[in-house]
């Protein structure tokens, strides 16, 4: 594919956010880069395909280890520490736009159904 998913400067923003490899004590198949896998989960992420349907042209392995590797990140705090890493940098380039923000608040505790006092009465006998 001729598209490029992630670009050069994003991953080297990233790559200081994501977790060490777990060493492998009894060996094992190399594992899939991971910017290969980021590749996957860009992908995924954008054009709202499963899984297991990336398209083997992007090099990034199966579905099953993109997810995989997904969750990892996921459980890793990886996402939150690259939005707010990529808000900065949008940021000092002055590309964040505000004027279509919106802040919303609720600062009353909502209670489904109210208070409850006991019992509700049966109205109508049983049909059965």
């Amino acid at each position: 594919m001729a598209r490029q998913w992630v670009s050069d400067d994003l991953w080297d923003e990233i790559v200081p956010l994501l977790p060490c490899e777990p060493p492998k004590p009894k060996g094992g198949r190399p594992r899939i880069p991971d910017r290969k896998c980021l590749v996957g989960i860009v992908f995924v992420l954008r054009t709202g395909c499963a899984w297991n349907d990336l398209p083997a042209e992007l090099g990034c392995g199966d579905g099953t280890t993109c997810w995989r590797r997904f969750r990892l990140w996921t459980q890793a705090g990886v996402w939150p520490a690259v939005w707010q890493c990529m808000l900065n940098a949008l940021g000092k380039e002055g590309r964040v736009d505000l004027s279509r923000a919106v802040i919303d608040s609720a600062s009353a505790r909502a209670v489904f159904g109210g208070l409850t006092r006991g019992r509700t009465p049966r109205i109508a006998a049983r049909g059965a």
